[in-house]
């Protein structure tokens, strides 16, 4: 359990080390992008897949974030990467994110819209418009 904890503390801390790689102009701009996005969903308040879905609400925060962490670290300079640790140590408020909610809500809304063409649309339950969309 121990374990667990000391592996969830260095994961948070790193969330912070990309959240400030996203605002230091000194991150390549590929990087830059990708520990915007990893650390507004990391810090958002919502989950992509709410916790209480059954395995895939804990596979997203057991996988999504740990794999975006570690491409995004591998793509900013180790000496950056290491000033950054220095000034994530020193932070004492967790920053928030409010892209990172409206990333979520956006994505939740697209797939809500999505869902009710399909079933609101003539041909959606069409099982001959599905085979002939499948060749």
């Amino acid at each position: 359990m121990n374990r667990l904890r000391r592996w969830a503390r260095a994961l948070k801390a790193l969330v912070l080390v990309l959240w400030l790689a996203a605002r230091d102009r000194r991150t390549p701009p590929g990087a830059r992008l990708l520990a915007a996005l990893v650390a507004a969903y990391a810090l958002s308040p919502i989950d992509l897949v709410p916790d209480f879905v059954p395995v895939l609400g804990l596979l997203d925060d057991l996988l999504l974030v740990p794999a975006g962490i570690w491409l995004t670290m591998r793509l900013i300079p180790a000496a950056l990467v290491a000033e950054l640790r220095q000034r994530a140590e020193q932070m004492t408020d967790r920053p928030r994110s409010r892209a990172g909610l409206l990333l979520v809500l956006a994505a939740w809304a697209a797939l809500l819209a999505g869902a009710v063409w399909w079933v609101t649309s003539p041909s959606g339950s069409d099982a001959a418009t599905f085979t002939s969309l499948s060749r």
